[in-house]
């Protein structure tokens, strides 16, 4: 008791006000019943299986929650299946308003064209809101006023989309783009393209194209300008290493609208090669990954080496040849001259061709990608190890500069 005397008396000192209850503290509730400060799990679980059910009913968007209407429409177009919210912890308290932010696992998959789930941790708005008079609705208890917030924000649950689709095709673009048709038969072209040099594949083509670089960066959840200087990508639309992951392009309009209509479609289809030949994954070298599109793209495209080779015929006048196939640092978006080493890894899938055939150009690339060593690969297809690839690589470009 002396103690607690002690501590009191300090206190008081220092100008301290104490309040001692028996109990936790809980904040006052305001008139409209939404208790500053707190999170409700329970309201945010049953919030969550409503929007759950709404998806999975394929619901009228009118008759589902109402900050979240888009998911509801976007999931009818696009045929999404497989599609589940698990509420995992609160992730910030509650604010004045009633707000809080919680970790939601979701599932989703878009029938007929991705063969396995997407699976990602997302970050979900929520707010505590008061019960309705007039009984039970998706606005009592918690309300969901957005999927994706920091982190990972896949296009669908983020904002309401245009979708075009062909037996072959998917394309989603951000409503408030004007273009959708654009990006369709850009994909819808990209298709034969493909197909002249890999037969067997059978085409399920997915593009996502966000409002902005920004949009597309929390799509995959990266870094703020991480692809600024990038056209398109190909990636797991869940961020996952596991090769069987749904795997799209995503576009950043950005930069892709400033190319014109042919230099868009190589883009396209040199990003449809990587989506046909499931490599988003992949540790092989970029070199032959990157160059192998580029082959496929660039294959009946009508312009002269001196056009579709300029910057890195320019780059050898000025610095002379390489003096090695382009690695993972040239590759690096922050260095610059990018359009060269892309260009330079294009030429090496040339010269590969021109020595082992396009057949052997395509084993090649296939072998390596299933984890065969690459200098065993080249002799056994090409009799070539990757230094006497180096070597007609360089003559070539130093013929081209000449």
């Amino acid at each position: 008791m002396a103690g607690l005397s002690l501590f009191l008396l300090l206190a008081l000192l220092a100008g301290v006000a104490l309040v001692l209850t028996s109990g936790p503290h809980v904040a006052p509730e305001r008139e409209d019943g939404v208790t500053p400060g707190a999170v409700d799990p329970a309201g945010a679980v049953r919030a969550l299986a409503a929007l759950e059910r709404a998806v999975g009913e394929r619901q009228d968007p009118g008759a589902g929650p109402e900050d979240v209407a888009h998911i509801v429409a976007n999931a009818r177009r696009l045929r999404v299946t497989d599609f589940s919210l698990r509420y995992i912890d609160a992730t910030a308290p509650a604010d004045d308003e009633g707000r809080w932010r919680a970790a939601v696992e979701a599932t989703w998959r878009f029938a007929g064209f991705d063969t396995e789930v997407a699976r990602a941790e997302l970050e979900v708005a929520l707010r505590s809101a008061p019960s309705s008079p007039s009984g039970p609705s998706f606005r009592d208890g918690v309300v969901i006023e957005s999927v994706g917030g920091a982190g990972r924000a896949p296009l669908w649950l983020a904002t309401a989309v245009q979708v075009r689709r062909t037996p072959e095709t998917l394309v989603l673009v951000a409503e408030s783009a004007d273009d959708a048709p654009r990006y369709a038969a850009l994909a819808r072209a990209a298709v034969p393209v493909v197909r002249r040099v890999l037969p067997s594949w059978r085409p399920r083509l997915v593009v996502e194209v966000p409002a902005s670089s920004r949009d597309l960066d929390r799509a995959l959840g990266a870094e703020p300008g991480t692809y600024a200087g990038i056209a398109a990508v190909t990636a797991t639309v869940d961020g996952s290493r596991d090769r069987g992951a749904p795997t799209h392009v995503l576009v950043n309009p950005e930069e892709y609208d400033r190319l014109r209509r042919s230099g868009a479609q190589v883009v396209m289809s040199h990003e449809a090669v990587h989506v046909a030949t499931g490599v988003a994954t992949s540790s092989m070298p970029l070199w032959l990954l990157e160059g192998f599109a580029d082959y496929v793209a660039l294959r009946d495209v009508d312009l002269p080496v001196s056009t579709t080779g300029a910057q890195i015929v320019r780059q050898v006048r000025e610095r002379g040849a390489p003096r090695a196939l382009p690695d993972v640092r040239a590759f690096d978006v922050a260095n610059g001259g990018l359009g060269a080493v892309y260009e330079s890894a294009w030429l090496a899938a040339v010269v590969l061709a021109e020595r082992a055939g396009e057949a052997g150009l395509v084993e090649v690339y296939e072998s390596v990608r299933d984890g065969e060593d690459l200098d065993a690969v080249l002799d056994r297809i090409a009799g070539w190890d990757v230094d006497a690839l180096t070597t007609a690589w360089r003559e070539r470009l130093r013929d081209l500069a000449a």
